[in-house]
C-alpha cells in the first residue's frame, strides 16, 4: 500500500525585503526563488565583510592601547574626570565658577564657540600643581572665555583665578578651598590605576546622560 506524501506547508521567504508566500519544494528551503537565494549570499557576503571589518578595528585599538604611554593615559584620565564634573556641573544648572553668569547666558554669548560653551576647568593648575590633577574638587565648570584666560575682570580689578577662588567660596566654603591650597599629596598614579580612573568616571559619564535622557 502506498504511503500518501504530505505536501509540504506555505512559508515566508527569508529575504526581508520579499517575504513572499512559496511552497518549499526540498528540505530545508529558506527562499521563493534564485534571485532571493542570490541576495542571501550577497547579504551573508557583506555581513562578513563587516565583520572582518569589526575585527580589525577592534585590533588596531588594542595595538593602540598597547602602544600608550603613561603620559597618553593620564590625558585619556585626565579628559574622563573633567568630562564628568562638566557633565555634572550642567546636570545641576551651574554656572561659570569665575564669572558667576548662568548657564543661559553663557550659551546665549559663546554658544557659537567650537567645542561648546563651556569647560571644565582646573581651580589650582595642572601645570603648577600636577598633583590634583585628577581630583574632582579642583575642577569646576567654566565658560570657555574664563577658562581661556579672558580678562573680564579687569574692570573690577579682578583676575580669572581670583574671580575663580571667590566662586569656589561660595560654592564650598573657605575651609574647604584652603584645605585643597594645601594639598601636597603626591600623586603618582600607575598605569592601571590611570585605566581605572579612565572607566570609572566615564561610566559615571554615561550613568549620568542616562538619567537626563530619561
Amino acid at each position: 500500500m502506498a504511503i500518501e506524501r504530505k505536501q509540504p506547508k506555505p512559508k515566508k521567504c527569508r529575504v526581508a525585503t520579499c517575504r513572499a508566500s512559496f511552497v518549499p519544494q526540498r528540505i530545508g528551503q529558506a527562499v521563493c526563488s534564485p534571485k532571493c537565494a542570490l541576495a542571501t549570499v550577497e547579504a551573508q557576503k557583506t555581513k562578513e565583510k563587516k565583520s572582518l571589518a569589526l575585527a580589525d578595528r577592534r585590533e588596531i585599538k588594542v595595538r593602540k592601547e598597547a602602544l600608550k604611554s603613561r603620559a597618553d593615559h593620564m590625558k585619556d584620565a585626565e579628559k574622563a574626570v573633567r568630562d564628568y564634573r562638566r557633565t555634572y556641573e550642567l546636570s545641576i544648572g551651574s554656572g561659570c565658577i569665575s564669572c558667576g553668569e548662568s548657564q543661559e547666558s553663557i550659551l546665549h554669548a559663546q554658544g557659537w564657540k567650537t567645542g561648546g560653551a563651556f569647560d571644565a576647568g582646573h581651580f589650582l593648575g595642572k601645570g603648577a600643581r600636577p598633583e590634583l590633577r585628577l581630583v574632582p574638587t579642583n575642577i569646576w565648570l567654566q565658560c570657555k572665555s574664563c577658562n581661556a584666560g579672558s580678562s573680564k575682570f579687569a574692570g573690577k580689578g579682578e583676575t580669572v583665578s581670583q574671580g575663580f577662588r571667590t566662586g569656589l567660596i561660595d560654592r564650598i566654603g573657605l575651609e574647604a578651598v584652603e584645605a585643597l591650597e594645601a594639598d601636597h599629596t603626591p600623586r603618582k598614579e600607575t598605569v592601571e590605576q590611570l585605566k581605572a580612573i579612565t572607566a570609572e568616571y566615564r561610566a559615571k559619564t554615561r550613568e549620568l546622560k542616562k538619567g537626563e535622557a530619561a
